[in-house]
């Protein structure tokens, strides 16, 4: 068996689409899953950090809003909301598996200053020796330029490489709503091919990126593209894939999954 993808500690993140329905609702389901497979794999021996966005429009549902707040303190009030309630549904589903749950927030300033990103790492790197899996969203109540410029930021993807940077990740896996990078828009070309592995990110590659993202979510394939490039350059594998919980059996035991970034091994 290939031990392509038999990695220790993995990063998974969840987008806005994967964790709600189309109303906005939780979709429980959905995240019991999510969390019985983490919890299975953390007692196969793996330590898990989970990246969850969804914060925004779980407290907007849950506030009665209709739409997707545009105001910043609006959202920052949703973000608020959500977060409570997402951790909610976390600790308790992850404590029926018997593990325990740690929310961490961070903003960008956190992990661009080092004082702060030496301190996050050993926040994480504690966590992760104890057994409890960290659950990470960017701290939307404080953090306004994530919030103003979260199209370009990328729902998550790119604070999901900084994560897999910081807590030194063998793998980073992204959930989307397809089934990995194609060579261009499936959902325009019927003809579109998966593409299965990337070893370099090219201008075709940008170019077969450019598609728009997920309705629900705020991240397109070109954002997960950048967090690949921040992850291959740190000399960490990504892996972008459908958003089923289970899959994450298949990517442990090296199954072809979607599609992987990893850059050669070099060789004298």
């Amino acid at each position: 068996m290939s031990k392509e993808h038999t990695k220790r500690r993995i990063v998974i993140k969840v987008g806005t689409s994967c964790l709600t329905y189309p109303n906005g609702k939780l979709n429980i389901g959905g995240i019991e899953r999510l969390v019985r497979v983490i919890s299975d794999l953390q007692n196969r021996g793996h330590q898990m950090v989970l990246v969850s966005s969804g914060s925004v429009g779980v407290g907007a549902a849950k506030l009665g809003w209709t739409e997707r707040p545009k105001d910043i303190r609006k959202k920052q009030a949703a973000a608020a909301v959500g977060q409570c309630e997402l951790m909610h549904i976390y600790d308790k589903i992850f404590l029926e598996y018997g593990v325990k749950s740690a929310q961490i927030l961070l903003t960008r300033e956190n992990t661009t200053h080092e004082e702060q990103r030496t301190n996050i790492h050993g926040t994480f790197e504690i966590l992760l020796e104890t057994g409890v899996v960290p659950i990470v969203n960017e701290n939307d109540t404080v953090a306004t330029a994530e919030l103003e410029c979260m199209e370009t930021f990328g729902d998550n993807d790119t604070l999901s490489a900084v994560v897999a940077q910081v807590c030194a990740a063998d793998l980073l896996v992204i959930f989307t709503d397809i089934d990995g990078l194609y060579d261009s828009n499936p959902r325009k070309d019927p003809n579109a091919h998966l593409i299965g592995r990337v070893e370099e990110i090219d201008a075709a590659l940008w170019a077969a990126a450019g598609g728009p993202g997920s309705s629900n979510g705020t991240g397109g394939m070109a954002t997960k593209l950048s967090a690949a490039q921040l992850c291959m350059d740190a000399g960490i594998s990504m892996l972008i894939a459908k958003g089923r919980a289970e899959t994450l059996y298949d990517i442990v035991n090296g199954k072809p999954v979607g599609t992987l970034f990893k850059r050669p091994r070099k060789t004298n």
